[in-house]
C-alpha cells in the first residue's frame, strides 16, 4: 500500500472514530463516512467492501499491534526503545492502552463499546492461550477453555473499571492486581 493509500484509509478510520463517539454503530452509514473523510464513494470501496469490513479493519488495526507485539517477548520498539522491555505482558499491553494509540481508549469507553470489548477479548484469548497456559499450571481439573476465557475476560473488565474510574492508577499498579489475583491460577 502506497503512502496515498494509507493516508486515505487512515482519513476513513479517523472519521469512522468519529462517528462512533457521538452516534450509535447501526445509525452510522457508508455516507456519513465518506462525508467526514472527505472521500468519494468508490475510494470508500476501493478501501473497505462494507461497514462491517471497515469495522473489523480498524479493529484488527488497533488491537493486533498490541496483542501480537505482546506475544513477542523480544519486542523492544515504540514505547520501550529507550528503556529496557516490562517482564510483564500485561503491564506492556497496558503501557499501549496508556499511550492511547489512534484514539484506542476512545473506542474502549465510546458508546459502540460492545464491538471493540469482543474483538479486543479474542486477542487477548489467543494471548492467555499462547503465552500462559502451561501443562504445569496450578489449576489443574479446570478445562483450559475456560481457563482462557476466565483470564481474558477479567482483563478486559479490569481495562473497563480502569476507563470508567478516570484512569487513576498506574499500568504498572493495574500490573500488580492483576497478577496478584490471575498468577494462583497459573
Amino acid at each position: 500500500m502506497d503512502r496515498r493509500q494509507k493516508k486515505t484509509r487512515n482519513a476513513i478510520f479517523q472519521a469512522f472514530i468519529s462517528l462512533l463517539d457521538t452516534q450509535n454503530y447501526s445509525s452510522i452509514t457508508v455516507q456519513d463516512i465518506i462525508e467526514e473523510a472527505n472521500v468519494g464513494r468508490s475510494t470508500f470501496y476501493a478501501h473497505f467492501e462494507t461497514k462491517e469490513a471497515l469495522l473489523k479493519d480498524l479493529c484488527k488495526e488497533l488491537f493486533d499491534h498490541i496483542i501480537l507485539t505482546a506475544m513477542d517477548k523480544q519486542d523492544t520498539h515504540g514505547l520501550y526503545a529507550c528503556t529496557d522491555a516490562p517482564n510483564s505482558v500485561i503491564l506492556h499491553i497496558l503501557k499501549h492502552l496508556q499511550e492511547n494509540d489512534n484514539n484506542i481508549l476512545t473506542l474502549l469507553s465510546c458508546r459502540n463499546n460492545e464491538f471493540f470489548l469482543r474483538y479486543f477479548k479474542s486477542g487477548m484469548e489467543e494471548l492467555v492461550r499462547a503465552r500462559f497456559l502451561t501443562e504445569n499450571r496450578r489449576c489443574t481439573g479446570v478445562p483450559a477453555d475456560f481457563l482462557i476465557n476466565h483470564i481474558s475476560g477479567s482483563f478486559v473488565e479490569m481495562v473497563q473499571w480502569w476507563l470508567e474510574g478516570g484512569r487513576v492508577q498506574s499500568p504498572a499498579e493495574l500490573d500488580v492486581y492483576f497478577r496478584a489475583v490471575m498468577e494462583p491460577l497459573l
